[in-house]
């Protein structure tokens, strides 16, 4: 038998979480709600921008953007799209990598913490890494789901 990323093999849990904690990670919604918590920002935002189209576009041109009233509208359909496909346990993998994809472009452009210098350059590593960190979770997510999906 695989090893999964609960740390289960055969059935057998190798950790000892105490009962109570075993009885949050087991709860059936507990995925769910970790998915909802992971694409809330990813959907307020694509509903902000989608709210103030004007706003969306002046942020896109002030990254430097070209053809900002473009890219505000990809990245509406992306966040709210793939905020709804993560949200799904069929589609899941298609809505984490949408919107890890997005991650990686957006804190590439907006936290290139490589032409900083001093602390503006460690709070722009900082974000940057915790980015990472959130794409880290979409992978995560995307696996459980998966696996929850094709059984023991």
């Amino acid at each position: 038998m695989t090893e999964t990323l609960g740390g289960m093999r055969g059935g057998r849990a190798r950790d000892s979480a105490p009962q109570p904690i075993a009885a949050i990670l087991d709860w059936p919604a507990l995925g769910l709600l970790a998915r909802l918590a992971m694409a809330a920002p990813y959907a307020v935002s694509g509903i902000v921008k989608l709210l103030d189209f004007d706003g969306a576009t002046a942020e896109a041109a002030g990254l430097g953007l070209g053809s900002p009233a473009l890219v505000a509208a990809a990245v509406i359909v992306t966040q709210l799209g793939g905020s709804a496909l993560f949200l799904t346990r069929r589609w899941c993998w298609l809505g984490a990598g949408l919107l890890a994809g997005f991650t990686v472009v957006a804190t590439l452009i907006a936290h290139a913490f490589w032409t900083y210098e001093g602390i503006d350059r460690a709070h722009q590593t900082a974000t940057f890494l915790e980015h990472l960190a959130i794409v880290g979770g979409f992978a995560a997510a995307a696996a459980l789901v998966h696996r929850q999906r094709r059984g023991p």
